[in-house]
């Protein structure tokens, strides 16, 4: 749409009246952060970090009202942040080249989100040198009527992540890590995958250097290999607006679970906007539908940075929440990403935790068809994102009752090591319930039988599904107590696939676990 030249004149008087802001003092009453977006992307970025950022320095101002004084880490975290603000500062876009030919409407909204980022710009700047320079500390006296300080959340960052300058796609570093292998940590962990296999890509199918044959995108990425990280790699490319999108068969069912991996390449300069967005959506296309569910799980590592979640129920935003936690230890050390939808209940799971539970999240009576991936605030050539092992199933219900109703079960939810008998901790979901139903009845008996794909020789892979069963009746014995007596084991290695053994997702589906009533 053009405008006259008066207009534009008007148009460009009101938004230098806007910035011409006076000297910003120092204040205690919070700034209020844009609840919606501009859809001027140059703005909405602008915007989101600068806010990021002043959240950050608003923090530390508590600390100081209350007379708590920096540590060393807060210290490290403020001049970082500090140098950021700067850079950010002096990055800051254009409004009038922007908004050039964008409706009126929404050159009013970006004009006011503008300035109310810059003022929270200003404001963390200046506070954040007073802060290093020993001369933000006042009295409580001053504060009273304004908002109180938050509580101390421990800020010092875990150890530095691996170095992405690594010009080599198909190889990247990793250094070793303390990714947990210990059971008892995921004892209580009580995430159980569904038991009906929808879609499975570990991309082994596809080749070194290529985009992924079962995903699409309207950005790039490539499969990778990895240093001293098992199987292959989806590498995400970053971008505004930028979707990879899984071709699942079918659209998703009323209840389901979405499993899947990622390593992640980043260090205490990724930016405080650097997330990792899971979007559930009406819409199979690269834009927004009108019914979508999404989790933004921060990767910077400067600081502790929010789980955020929205929602929107026929294009109205119904649910939109900022969580606190700090992910930074878990997001160094490729953590499992466990999501559960029961209707309209989404849980959501990194590891052994459980971070969301809300019951009404999802759209009622709408069909959520896609999964999409967004990656947002990487430097480019720097900071890098890959995914593995995703794995989306139908259910996801009690698998207690089916055992006790029908007198035998069959999962490929309980995950080994490949070609080893090494339970992956993330399973224990089901472990957990199968030892639940044993404590209700003392009388019931179970024997548990394990199953292979057919890759390898068919002695190994007998010997394999039966140390595995094995491996299932050790977790019920020693982490759940167990008695010994009540538990048998068998294997059939790859005698009874239930699938096509020659693609990944027959594979997966094959890789099983059954427990029988005796």
């Amino acid at each position: 749409m053009k405008y006259s030249t008066i207009s534009k004149q008007i148009l460009i008087t009101f938004c230098l009246i806007l910035f011409a802001t006076p000297k910003l003092e120092a204040q205690t009453k919070k700034i209020k952060r844009p609840k919606s977006r501009v859809g001027v992307t140059s703005v909405d970025n602008f915007v989101r970090e600068s806010f990021d950022l002043y959240d950050k320095v608003y923090k530390y101002d508590g600390y100081a009202a209350s007379g708590t004084p920096l540590e060393d880490e807060d210290i490290d975290v403020l001049e970082e942040a500090l140098d950021e603000m700067s850079a950010l500062s002096e990055s800051a876009p254009d409004i009038l080249n922007d908004l050039d030919g964008v409706g009126m409407l929404k050159q009013g909204k970006a004009t006011l989100q503008m300035n109310k980022a810059k003022k929270a710009l200003k404001y963390s700047i200046k506070t954040a040198k007073e802060l290093l320079l020993g001369q933000r500390e006042r009295e409580s006296k001053e504060e009273e009527g304004n908002t109180e300080p938050e509580d101390k959340s421990d800020e010092k960052s875990e150890s530095d992540s691996k170095d992405g300058n690594n010009s080599n796609n198909d190889k990247v570093e990793e250094e070793a890590s303390n990714v947990s292998d210990n059971l008892e940590v995921y004892s209580k962990f009580d995430f159980v995958p569904g038991d009906k296999q929808i879609y499975f890509d570990d991309f082994s199918q596809d080749f070194i250097g290529d985009f992924p044959s079962k995903w699409n995108t309207n950005g790039t990425g490539e499969v990778v290999k990895v240093n001293n990280v098992e199987g292959k790699w989806f590498e995400l490319k970053g971008g505004y607006g930028i979707k990879f999108i899984p071709l699942l068969p079918n659209v998703l069912p009323e209840e389901y679970t979405i499993e899947f991996d990622i390593l992640a390449v980043v260090d205490k300069k990724t930016s405080s906007t650097a997330r990792l967005n899971i979007t559930l959506d009406d819409n199979n296309e690269f834009k927004d539908g009108a019914n979508r569910a999404t989790a933004e799980i921060p990767l910077g590592q400067y600081g502790a940075f929010d789980i955020r979640i929205s929602n929107r129920i026929n294009n109205a935003t119904k649910i939109n929440s900022a969580l606190n936690t700090d992910l930074r230890s878990a997001i160094l050390n490729k953590p499992h990403i466990s999501i559960a939808v029961n209707k309209r209940r989404y849980r959501l799971w990194i590891n052994q935790k459980k971070y969301v539970d809300i019951p009404q999240f999802v759209a009622p009576n709408k069909v959520l068809s896609t999964i999409k991936f967004n990656l947002l605030g990487m430097r480019d050539g720097e900071d890098r994102l890959f995914i593995s092992n995703l794995k989306v199933a139908e259910g996801g219900v009690d698998l207690r009752r089916k055992l006790m109703a029908e007198g035998r079960i069959s999962t490929n939810g309980i995950l080994f090591d490949s070609g080893s008998a090494n339970i992956q901790p993330q399973s224990l979901g089901i472990v957990r319930q199968i030892s639940q139903v044993l404590m209700q009845d003392d009388s019931i008996k179970l024997n548990i039988i394990g199953h292979t794909d057919s890759d390898g020789s068919d002695d190994a892979n007998l010997k394999l599904s039966k140390d595995r069963a094995m491996a299932v009746k050790n977790a019920l014995v020693n982490i759940y107590k167990i008695s010994e007596d009540r538990l048998t084991t068998d294997g059939k290695g790859e005698t009874q696939p239930i699938d096509d053994n020659s693609t990944s997702d027959g594979k997966a589906q094959n890789r099983r676990v059954e427990f029988v009533k005796i």
